[in-house]
């Protein structure tokens, strides 16, 4: 029942590791990027390109796919593993986070949360223990409880209360989870820990998190608004309050560097809708930076998206050619462009994985560091 988590080797001048993760639909090697599939799809690109690609483990969004096309209707036609046509491990998280976003059509209670559908205006009701049924109805490998997320800068007193409350809703989802495992005995349900960027509230959710027990937890509440620094410094300090033997996932985070300083600070898997939505946006990540690629600069560039990179894209494709895309307002456009990005995502993480099995994550952090540096001082990397 469940995942089994394994570490393989760690990195000895940081908190980096490499681990395996068992579950019932295969093994995901950590640190792991996970790209985003919001309705179940990882936009402009379809599953056997993901596989292609090296992707072992996709997010879908609890919210979303509640509303549409239904859980029961993605029950009763075999779970969301054979409803998309994705063999392969699946995270679902609760649906909290899209459902604090949508600003004025919210009102949260000790109990739930009620909102209204941005797709009808049609009113529901989220509770700790209906986000878990959804779930189990949908069937992934990892589950999220219902957790309240608040947005930097936020004070103390909105800050606890959503510590607490989550607190107090994770608790109730692991008794409704431990209830119902049988309707899907393959998954696994993590816990979360809120606090924004408040050490002592960190603190105080991780401890109860803790003592509830859940088979993997989950650093939540960051890349909300926060300078990097402090993400990174309070990243380091949340993660290294987890227990060793169980994996972490660092929510939402970010972009290459963030993987990366993540993966230095013990984190295990990540996700984030920057590599497709930017794609979508004519915005490539390159081992130069980025590149809007529609600017005019492009328009007589012959050379590959990026020099560096391996993918069937930069192998085969111009610069002008992907800028004559995004202009023509071709569709193709957006497939191009989300497929190397998401390479550049997974090639990333392979070679932090390679760098920590190898001793050689040090020099990697350090080449990326500079890198960064470099491009603040570049007004053409953007």
């Amino acid at each position: 029942m469940g995942i089994q988590f394994e570490i393989l080797a760690r990195d000895n001048s940081s908190a980096a590791r490499v681990g395996r993760l068992q579950t019932a639909h295969g093994v995901v090697e950590t640190p792991a990027f996970m790209p985003v599939g919001t309705a179940a799809t990882v936009k402009a690109i379809a599953q056997d390109q993901l596989e292609e690609l090296g992707a072992q483990m996709v997010l879908a969004n609890t919210y979303h796919l509640y509303l549409r096309p239904g859980h029961e209707a993605i029950r009763e036609l075999g779970g969301l593993h054979r409803f998309m046509a994705w063999p392969h491990a699946i995270l679902t998280d609760s649906g909290g986070f899209q459902v604090m976003s949508l600003k004025g059509l919210t009102r949260v209670t000790e109990d739930g949360v009620w909102f209204r559908s941005h797709l009808d205006g049609s009113s529901h009701y989220l509770t700790p223990e209906r986000a878990v049924e959804v779930q189990l109805a949908l069937g992934p490998d990892l589950l999220m409880p219902l957790d309240e997320c608040v947005e930097y800068p936020a004070s103390e007193e909105n800050l606890r209360r959503a510590v607490q409350r989550t607190n107090r809703w994770a608790e109730r989802a692991k008794r409704f989870f431990d209830e119902h495992r049988g309707e899907a005995p393959h998954a696994s349900l993590f816990g979360i820990i809120q606090g924004g960027t408040d050490l002592r509230l960190r603190d105080e959710g991780t401890d109860e998190i803790l003592r509830i027990g859940f088979e993997g937890y989950a650093v939540g509440g960051l890349s909300v608004g926060e300078p990097k620094t402090l993400l990174y410094d309070t990243a380091e300090y949340a993660l290294g309050r987890l227990p060793a033997e169980k994996p972490r996932y660092l929510m939402g985070v970010g972009t290459p560097e963030d993987l990366v300083e993540g993966v230095a600070r013990g984190a295990d898997l990540f996700d984030c809708v920057l590599p497709t939505r930017n794609a979508r946006n004519a915005c490539l990540f390159t081992s130069e930076g980025r590149l809007v690629i529609k600017s005019a600069r492009f328009a007589r560039d012959p050379g590959p998206p990026d020099p560096a990179c391996r993918c069937g894209v930069c192998r085969r494709y111009s610069r002008a050619y992907l800028r004559h895309l995004f202009v023509a307002k071709e569709m193709l456009a957006a497939f191009l462009a989300t497929y190397h990005n998401l390479w550049f995502y997974l090639d990333t993480m392979r070679e932090i994985r390679q760098a920590i099995f190898s001793g050689k994550f040090g020099a990697l952090l350090a080449e990326v560091r500079a890198r960064g540096a470099s491009a603040e001082g570049s007004k053409h990397r953007v």
